[in-house]
């Protein structure tokens, strides 16, 4: 990594995957709960020479590679870390100053610093107390699919028939030679996976999958407690809401509700497909709800929600995320939470396959408003879907640039524009404009390489100027 690009990051500030830090001689104690915090969450980076406020005061030159020892011997000692953490480093100088970049890899063991075990929330290192939480941390760790937990005692009783009926309906309607047609009800819950053994215990019955599916609802309340999707309408009274609804329901029927709800308070429009009239908006809820109900982790306390406010739709919902960060649809790698559940929905028409539904949201939204809607995964996977077309300014502001749908060529005439201002552009003004972050650093920087603008600053107050020719 070059100077540079170090200081476009040192720009942004601190993240979830940025930490800067100060070093004096030694590292401070904080340095080794980033690290745990980190490698316990999704990696990151540690700037160390880097202030909080982004000026840059530097290591001492001669205290590099002590420091960096110091730093490596304090992580292998399993007296300070219970299972060591694997660090990659790298020498950066700016302006005479040295600045240590430590690489902090995501790793699949749980680790813990001086008996503390750390996660990384937003730009903050928190320590994970409870049994619940440490137990979602090691579900996260080991990959288990808390879909496939067993409960001996219940049984078919406590599972709606009729809905499992009517699973079979929508199936046949979806394929009229599906097999489920001829299967019994025991049948049909075994073939989707939905009774099963686990093979480590022993234990045999019907899964998680099953009682979130087809459970009665005080069944799902008694061995699912946390499980609810909120859904809730803010564009009038944004500080509370103007309509609610809040679900407790089976999978199916939460489904049913939570869309009803989206397409009533949502504006439809047509458009022509050949000689077919296609909803966009039906298309967006359907994805958005689906993704809200089946890809999420059923352990976590945090509720699903849906939001519906003057800019847009979007959902949150807790995952069991592997990586965090922006998805695109070209570069996207799907990863299911619930493969149980999830197939369980495109048997009864009410998914996509794996991947292909992400492909649908972002055509469905282009058609709908002009714009790309916006998913981030993480510990929380967010969904966002424009409702404001393009050609609209949003929140009545006449002069906002609005060109996150429009294409590189003049997302860069923009950023030379606003550089060519006598106190220069920041990055946050590209991203005021209308640009997603991502696009802007990314533009910015190939600005800068074709010499069209010129950095000028560090940290937060660094500006960009149109060079003169």
């Amino acid at each position: 990594m070059n100077a540079d690009q170090l200081l476009r990051i040192i720009e942004e500030g601190e993240n979830d995957r940025i930490e800067f830090k100060r070093c004096g001689n030694q590292p401070e104690k904080d340095l080794f709960e980033t690290i745990c915090a980190f490698a316990n969450t999704f990696g990151g980076t540690i700037l160390l020479g880097v202030e909080d406020d982004g000026s840059l005061t530097g290591v001492n030159s001669a205290q590099v590679l002590p420091v960096t020892r110091n730093i490596l011997n304090v992580v292998s000692n399993p007296n300070a870390f219970d299972v060591p953490v694997s660090l990659e480093f790298e020498h950066i100088e700016i302006d005479d100053r040295q600045i240590i970049k430590v690489d902090v890899p995501n790793s699949p063991q749980m680790h813990s610093y001086k008996g503390k075990v750390y996660e990384r929330r937003g730009d903050t290192d928190i320590v994970v107390r409870g049994s619940a939480p440490l137990a979602e941390l090691c579900i996260r760790k080991q990959g288990i699919y808390t879909e496939q937990r067993i409960f001996e005692h219940v049984s078919l009783d406590d599972l709606r028939e009729d809905l499992i009926d009517e699973a079979r309906q929508l199936a046949l309607a979806k394929r009229k030679d599906h097999p489920w047609g001829a299967m019994t009800n025991e049948q049909l819950i075994e073939s989707a996976g939905l009774f099963g053994k686990d093979y480590s215990t022993g234990k045999q019955g019907y899964n998680l999958a099953a009682v979130v599916l087809l459970g009665k609802d005080e069944v799902i309340r008694s061995l699912c407690p946390a499980y609810k999707t909120d859904a809730l309408v803010r564009q009038h009274d944004t500080d509370r809401h103007d309509d609610r609804l809040v679900t407790t329901t089976n999978l199916i029927d939460a489904y049913a509700q939570v869309a009803d709800f989206c397409r009533k308070h949502l504006p439809d429009r047509f458009l022509m497909e050949g000689d077919f009239a296609v909803s966009p908006r039906d298309t967006i809820v359907r994805e958005l709800v689906v993704n809200c109900l089946i890809h999420r982790e059923f352990t976590s306390p945090f509720p699903a929600k849906v939001i519906i406010d003057n800019e847009g739709i979007r959902t949150e919902n807790a995952s069991r995320a592997s990586f965090e960060g922006p998805l695109e649809p070209d570069t996207f790698c799907p990863l299911p939470k619930n493969p149980l559940i999830a197939s369980f929905f495109v048997h009864i028409g009410l998914a996509e396959e794996l991947g292909s539904g992400t492909r649908e949201l972002f055509r469905n939204s282009r058609l709908y408003t002009g714009r790309d809607p916006e998913l981030e995964e993480g510990l929380i996977f967010r969904a966002f879907v424009p409702t404001v077309p393009a050609a609209e300014p949003m929140g009545g502001t006449s002069d906002r640039y609005d060109v996150q749908a429009k294409n590189a060529d003049e997302a860069s005439a923009l950023a030379l524009k606003l550089a060519e201002n006598s106190s220069g552009m920041r990055t946050a003004d590209l991203v005021g404009a209308g640009v997603s972050r991502r696009t802007a650093q990314r533009i910015i920087g190939e600005l800068v390489d074709q010499g069209l603008l010129v950095p000028q600053g560090n940290g937060p107050s660094r500006v960009y100027r149109r060079t003169r020719e």
